[in-house]
């Protein structure tokens, strides 16, 4: 068998080497047949929808414009951002605390839009952390980060983060199982089969404010969870989990993590989990996990360490949790629309098997099993089986649905997306992507109601498709219209960082919540000046605080004096700006921190540890008018144990003084 798979890995390596060898002949179909013009959306015109794509090793989330592919911000979410001071502001840096201390760095693989009734509503976006195991909330009237809870007996947060029709909860698999938090870790990896545990996470979501906590947990045989999404409709109530490493394989796992022919589609009875977790059959567990949360009022992040969490045994609570045969190493766990349809992508399968969650519920009703996998029923395939697309490509991927019946699916070898009839398994049409797809993404391709207009196809390799930027080329997203019975490509454009899984929705749905300013008098942050005549410097001991405003174009104050070798200095700096897209930034010279980016009515603290005596400019690194430039002041550092006096000004010399 082991020849057998270095055959396939052979094959699979020739075929995407082939893809990439030379340019295809309809590279330049999209803007040679005039379909481009589908993509213009002309100056001053809106996009239609908003593309929310993950960052991948960037720690970042992304939001891209649809039709046109423009670049609109980049939210900072797992790692810190210079451009707006994310975990380098005081107020930010708790957002990034995890039980391993400031982490500044994540990588951002899954974004998950919330949804009401199945679906999407606008409130939130949901982002994984996939090193540090960690989920965030993104609040999409500021699309800011507003909330990051740290996941305990987890390791590699891939399988995440994955919503419910009505964002009941965000649910999280680890992909590394590893022993639990409260056993001794101390163990030969060679036990892995006796001593490595897989986690299903579940985080409740608060209608209202969305505010998460971690609800409980199930304990799993120790194997990897790839990816998944809930039940719809019919099947609302369950979730799916797509799994490989069966073996229980520790190492070289691209070999002995594919012997097997099947692997497994886990279904999990979250409503059966929850009379459980009532009738009291949850066990709570020591953990030590962060709950990271940031207050539009205050403008400020705290940060508070968990110390338990409760734990469901699927083994001895047999059935909330159920193994479904899938081939071969599958990836990809998708529901349709419809809530009946579960489509599993084997990375080195031949077909692509779609279950019925109808024959599931029947197969479990007649005990319909083959046995069990360490504890875990695991149903029949033929019993949970709907029927199979046959040839339909190389390396399926990720399915998405347009409403209308249909799937598409991507194959990362052979470079293309596959449209297929659900009903029937047939495919319908091909169109090729440039090159080594991954994810793609229909506007609410994962909800009830899909708006099949656009299919973004997000690529891993893009030679001769851009202009050479040394060793690295830049990854890509392609976008088609998929309005008629044929995928049409109208536009490639570049993305940042490695693009996963995306989201879109429509831009009506967001734009006109969006915040435009934070009011200056709602501001509660403990270090607010609310206008220029509040501003001050206070020593106390050895920190000094400095209270500043910005306005164009103006600090307050702008020259300080009397900072002493040894002091540690805090700016407080609040924007007074009440008007829409005016943000102020501030930055000291010498400091080893990034500079601030103050939106208006918002305060944020720079720290700042003078390493020499001097003059150290400061000046507004945000242009905010015609007079940015003049928009700076200085500070005066002496020596350690100087007599030099506090004292500040603005428009004249040591205009007051604050002992």
């Amino acid at each position: 068998m082991k020849m057998n798979i270095t055959k396939v890995l052979l094959l699979l390596a020739a075929v995407s080497g082939g893809v990439l060898s030379c340019k295809p002949k309809n590279a330049g179909d999209a803007s040679a047949s005039g379909n481009a013009q589908k993509a213009y959306v002309a100056p001053g015109k809106y996009d239609e929808f908003y593309n929310f794509v993950s960052g991948g090793f960037s720690g970042q989330m992304s939001v891209y414009g649809l039709p046109s592919g423009r670049l609109f911000r980049v939210i900072p979410v797992f790692s810190v951002d210079p451009e707006k001071g994310y975990g380098y502001s005081e107020e930010t840096k708790p957002m990034l605390n995890t039980s391993h201390g400031f982490v500044p760095w994540d990588d951002l693989h899954h974004t998950e839009l919330s949804q009401t009734n199945g679906e999407v509503d606008g409130k939130w976006v949901f982002g994984n952390a996939n090193n540090t195991p960690r989920v965030a909330r993104i609040d999409l009237k500021s699309f800011k980060t507003s909330e990051i809870i740290e996941l305990p007996n987890s390791a590699g947060n891939h399988s995440s983060p994955f919503i419910t029709e009505n964002t009941e909860y965000v649910v999280a698999g680890t992909r590394f199982s590893v022993p639990a938090d409260d056993a001794n870790g101390d163990v030969p990896i060679s036990t892995y089969k006796q001593n490595f545990k897989g986690y299903v996470s579940f985080i409740s979501v608060k209608k209202e404010t969305g505010d998460m906590d971690l609800a409980f947990q199930i304990e799993l045989p120790g194997i990897n969870f790839d990816l998944s999404h809930a039940g719809k409709g019919k099947s609302h109530g369950w979730f799916f989990f797509s799994c490989y490493n069966t073996e229980q394989a520790n190492s070289l796992l691209e070999v002995n993590a594919s012997q097997k022919d099947k692997d497994f589609i886990m279904a999990v009875n979250w409503k059966k989990a929850e009379e459980y977790i009532k009738a009291g059959k949850g066990r709570k567990v020591k953990a030590n996990y962060a709950h990271n949360k940031y207050n539009e009022k205050t403008h400020t992040a705290t940060s508070e360490m968990k110390s338990e969490v409760l734990v469901l045994d699927a083994k001895s609570l047999k059935d909330i949790c159920y193994f479904i045969p899938c081939p071969k190493s599958p990836h990809g766990c998708d529901v349709d629309p419809t809530g009946e349809y579960i489509v599993g992508s084997g990375k080195l399968a031949a077909l692509i098997p779609v279950f019925s969650f109808d024959k599931i519920q029947s197969a479990i009703q007649s005990k319909a099993f083959d046995g069990e996998y360490d504890g875990i029923p695991v149903i029949k395939y033929d019993a949970a089986l709907y029927g199979e697309v046959k040839k339909p490509g190389l390396g399926p991927l990720h399915t998405e649905f347009d409403g209308k019946g249909n799937a598409y699916t991507t194959f990362f070898v052979s470079s293309e997306v596959v449209k297929w009839n659900i009903k029937d398994l047939k495919v319908l049409d091909r169109a090729p992507t440039f090159y080594s797809v991954g994810h793609l993404c229909i506007p609410g391709g994962d909800s009830k109601k899909p708006n099949a207009k656009y299919l973004i196809a997000y690529n891993k390799i893009t030679k001769d498709r851009y202009i050479p930027t040394g060793p690295e080329l830049t990854q890509s997203a392609q976008l088609y219209d998929i309005s008629g019975d044929k995928m049409e490509m109208i536009l490639d454009f570049p993305t940042i960082g490695e693009p996963h899984y995306a989201q879109a929705v429509s831009a009506d749905l967001l734009k006109e919540k969006s915040l435009k300013f934070y009011k200056i008098d709602e501001n509660s942050n403990k270090y607010v000046t609310k206008g220029e005549k509040e501003s001050k410097v206070v020593r106390q001991g050895n920190e000094v605080h400095v209270y500043m405003t910005s306005i164009r174009s103006h600090f307050s104050p702008d020259n300080i004096e009397g900072i002493k070798m040894g002091d540690v200095v805090y700016f407080h700096v609040t924007n007074l700006e009440q008007d829409w897209d005016v943000p102020h930034g501030f930055a000291v010279k010498g400091a080893v921190n990034a500079e601030l980016l103050i939106m208006p009515g918002e305060t944020q603290t720079l720290k700042w540890v003078p390493d020499r005596v001097g003059i150290f400019p400061i000046y507004c690194t945000d242009f905010c008018s015609a007079l940015h430039q003049e928009m700076q002041g200085y500070v005066r550092v002496s020596p350690k144990g100087s007599s030099v006096p506090i004292s500040f000004s603005l428009g004249k010399t040591n205009a007051v003084a604050n002992k």
